[in-house]
């Protein structure tokens, strides 16, 4: 018994570090000066290394191409959710690296923001882990409530305030649809388990409209958090009104956690659905990629193009998902979504560090005229966001490029060369507002000031090379992500 506590235990590890981690630098907090946070955010990003050289060392335990299950069922261990964690640790150090010196020069400095930080990526790491409906859950409301909390952080500014609020309520809303729905997979199975639903549907014992209602419930609850149409409203509110270094970790964060479910519960429990929701995915990815990137045209400020940008290409990713009842595609399919999420990561903090560089206090600095001249005046900083836009229109060699031609793929051999068809137009559309931006950096004349804090630049500049480098040399990513998905 003991023996196999301890296997258990070192499955969930690098759930455990940071969790005890994050605890504990709540304590160490209490003693840090208040000039002297940053002391915080080293701790908080020490914490996030050792929580990767835990899923690291705990690979070496398990054979990532099997699905290994502890604790009843509840949690799995497999290269699906190794490759995840990995991808949300690397994000939560960008995060920091955002943070350090936006906080100390818009005055919002505050150790808690690190150790939310912190338990946010606890909750993705569980949504990902989670083999188990009421476990996922309780990731979900650990992921959420933290970002609650960072989305309002800069009190008394009023735009802050407003976006925790909306998406307080927005995101409780959402959580109830889920919660409803798995009572309803419950009532339709009797079990919340994921492989359980597999298995009662296999063997017919199951209540079809019941399963058919909470399929649907949980759909609506996780379209929030990914922020697709019609469940988008809250995204360009609290991404503008949110600190800049919050919107950049949201956008990547919960954005791939919110995926995570999806594939496992979509792929994995209730395929027999598919035939059901196919034309639902295909209506919906194709209204987010159309709405986001129209809409996108008409924004004038960088963090609500940027937010509408997140909607259209979440738009791009559910398009990959709609041909999931091909069993023959189930690789393909994850394939293609979980390196595009690699691909937007890196493409996000780019251009979310550009925009924080440029931010200045009072929410200034954040309109499309202030980036005028920036090519002349701050060359580096331009080309990085340069080459940001080109991976978010999709231009080679950029990951962009190789993350939608991989989307494109999977749809057209799916049998939607419409849906493919839609993402290409809208891709041209994209076109017009991204490289709009980069008219403004090289083609009109003015004086952008620009912070030069080095871990703002090291993120910025390393999230432009890999940009780059890895769509040029992208073999490793590849087999590390066909390696990840031979058993989800």
């Amino acid at each position: 018994m003991s023996s196999e506590l301890s296997v258990s235990l070192v499955a969930i590890s690098p759930i455990i570090v940071l969790s005890a981690w994050a605890c504990v630098l709540l304590l160490v907090d209490l003693f840090i000066p208040k000039e002297r946070k940053g002391w915080t955010a080293f701790l908080a990003a020490l914490g996030l290394l050792v929580a990767l050289i835990a899923n690291i060392v705990k690979s070496a335990f398990y054979d990532d191409t099997i699905s290994n299950v502890f604790f009843n069922g509840m949690i799995v261990v497999d290269g699906f959710s190794n490759f995840l964690n990995v991808l949300f640790l690397v994000s939560g150090l960008a995060g920091i690296a955002l943070a350090y010196d936006y906080l100390r020069r818009t005055e919002i400095e505050r150790g808690e923001y690190y150790i939310l930080l912190l338990f946010t990526i606890v909750g993705m790491m569980l949504m990902s882990m989670s083999a188990d409906l009421i476990l996922v859950f309780l990731g979900l409301e650990l992921l959420s409530i933290p970002l609650y909390v960072l989305a309002g952080i800069a009190v008394p500014r009023l735009s802050s305030e407003e976006a925790s609020i909306k998406y307080f309520l927005l995101g409780a809303f959402s959580s109830g649809f889920f919660l409803y729905g798995t009572a309803l997979l419950y009532g339709a199975t009797g079990t919340t388990a994921l492989k359980g639903i597999l298995e009662a549907i296999e063997t017919g014992k199951f209540e079809f409209t019941f399963l058919l209602a909470g399929g649907a419930l949980i759909l609506v609850g996780l379209g929030f958090k990914i922020a697709v149409v019609p469940f988008h409203m809250w995204t360009p509110d609290v991404y503008h009104g949110a600190p800049s270094s919050v919107a950049a970790f949201m956008t990547v964060g919960a954005k791939a956690a919110g995926f995570a479910v999806l594939l496992r519960v979509f792929i994995l429990t209730i395929p027999t659905l598919s035939v059901d929701f196919t034309s639902v995915l295909w209506t919906i990815s194709a209204l987010t990629m159309i709405v986001g990137n129209v809409i996108a045209i008409a924004q004038k400020n960088i963090k609500r193009l940027l937010a509408y940008s997140s909607i259209a290409h979440a738009g791009y990713i559910l398009m990959a998902l709609v041909p999931y009842k091909q069993e023959n595609l189930s690789s393909s399919i994850t394939s293609s979504i979980l390196f595009y999420l690699v691909a937007y990561a890196f493409t996000s903090f780019a251009a979310w560090a550009v925009v924080i560089a440029l931010e200045k206090v009072d929410e200034k600095g954040l309109e499309l005229e202030d980036y005028t001249g920036l090519g002349r005046k701050h060359p580096a900083l331009a080309a990085v966001m340069t080459i940001s836009m080109l991976s978010l229109t999709g231009v080679p060699p950029t990951l962009g490029f190789l993350g939608k031609f991989f989307l494109f793929q999977t749809v057209i051999e799916g049998g939607f060369l419409g849906l493919a068809i839609i993402g290409v137009l809208t891709s041209l559309v994209s076109a017009y507002y991204y490289l709009r931006l980069v008219v403004y950096m090289y083609m009109r004349d003015g004086e952008p000031e620009a912070r030069k804090d080095p871990w703002l630049l090291v993120t910025a500049y390393g999230s432009a090379i890999c940009i780059i480098g890895l769509s040029i040399f992208a073999t490793p990513i590849l087999y590390w992500i066909s390696q990840a998905v031979l058993r989800l």
